[in-house]
């Protein structure tokens, strides 16, 4: 059976008696000071323990709303503390290294080490092969932004998967090359302005038809776990990076991380907009293990996806005066396969999304 490491407590259980990170009920709503005062000490989060490890501590140089500094502090804090802070990291090059290591400083409590762009995976292999050499249990983290985990890593990442190597591999998704100027990447949403992307032409912005859906192409590779989160959920990715070391071989969890800067979004609606991208369908949050889907989180408040949209200047162009409203429409419909997909809604939200549809054709 397997062993899942809960919150605070350092030991290890069977999943199957894991409470579900949903059962927990919050009645001061905005806060988890006090709301997890509510709960036993075992299910409060990590990040409200003041003792925590404290990962990814003060000093760094990221910009204010950082959607990618909150999910690696809250990832690498939950993995710490599941490892029991014996854990070192392996980090690709991308915003995250560059804001938290400027030369010759650091924001990192934990071994860590730069890797380059691609090869953070094969890094990570390496170090994990060395430590099982050595007969120590130190547990091996990587991470790395989307470009360097979608594309310049794709080969590297395939290889530590197929491998099953004892890596826990995280990617944090804003969606392009954010610290070189926002480029797109193989995680640039359809018709999304970039400095690559330019809203121009007859169809603005990223095409359709490209990029990659990272977390499926980990799951055909089979390996024991694969998730999904966003910085949205403090619990659920906790939940599941707690879940995650609790198994040995490759294991993946793709987070997603809004940027304001490449976005074109208030800083203080970060956690926001994340919490739209998967109440509209466009983000899905699932599980998977060895290739099939566990469990998924279902939208609680459907939303349609303009809600999302018109929150970021990369989608201004989608709204002007003269804009092709089918655009929309278009996107609305890749949110709609993935709620299929996935069932993320009941049977009746299903229905007027359907009717919707039809009414718009």
């Amino acid at each position: 059976m397997t062993q899942v490491s809960i919150p605070q407590t350092g030991h290890e259980i069977p999943e199957t008696e894991i409470p579900s990170r949903e059962e927990i009920k919050y009645y001061q709503v905005g806060s988890f000071a006090v709301g997890n005062r509510l709960v036993p000490e075992a299910l409060r989060s990590v990040q409200s323990e003041v003792n925590r490890f404290n990962s990814l501590t003060s000093g760094h140089r990221a910009c204010q709303g950082c959607g990618e500094a909150l999910g690696a502090r809250y990832a690498v804090d939950a993995a710490m503390n599941a490892a029991h802070n014996d854990l070192i990291a392996i980090n690709a090059t991308g915003c995250l290294e560059v804001f938290s290591t400027p030369y010759p400083e650091t924001s990192w409590n934990l071994p860590w080490m730069h890797s380059l762009f691609g090869n953070a995976p094969a890094v990570a292999s390496g170090a994990a092969a060395g430590l099982r050499a050595m007969g120590k249990k130190t547990r091996v983290l990587a991470q790395g932004g989307d470009g360097g985990t979608v594309d310049i890593g794709m080969g590297a990442i395939s290889g530590m998967f197929e491998r099953n190597d004892d890596v826990l591999y995280v990617c944090y998704d804003n969606e392009a090359y954010m610290n070189t100027g926002v480029q797109r990447s193989g995680a640039t949403p359809p018709t999304a302005r970039t400095a690559t992307t330019q809203p121009v032409g007859k169809e603005p912005g990223n095409v359709w038809g490209q990029g990659k859906d990272m977390a499926r192409i980990a799951m055909a590779h089979e390996i024991p776990y694969v998730a999904t989160a966003t910085v949205a959920d403090l619990r659920d990715l906790e939940y599941k990076v707690n879940k995650a070391m609790g198994f040995h071989g490759a294991r993946y969890i793709h987070v997603l991380v809004p940027c304001p800067l490449g976005w074109g979004a208030p800083s203080n609606i970060t956690v926001k907009l994340a919490r739209l991208a998967t109440q509209s369908g466009l983000f899905p949050v699932f599980e998977a293990e060895h290739g099939e889907v566990t469990s998924v989180q279902k939208i609680r408040r459907p939303v349609r996806v303009e809600e999302y949209l018109k929150l970021q200047r990369r989608f201004a162009h989608l709204f002007k005066k003269g804009a092709d409203p089918a655009v929309i429409e278009r996107l609305q419909q890749l949110a709609n396969r993935n709620i299929r997909r996935y069932d993320l809604i009941d049977d009746d939200s299903l229905d007027l999304l359907v009717k919707h549809e039809e009414t718009e054709a």
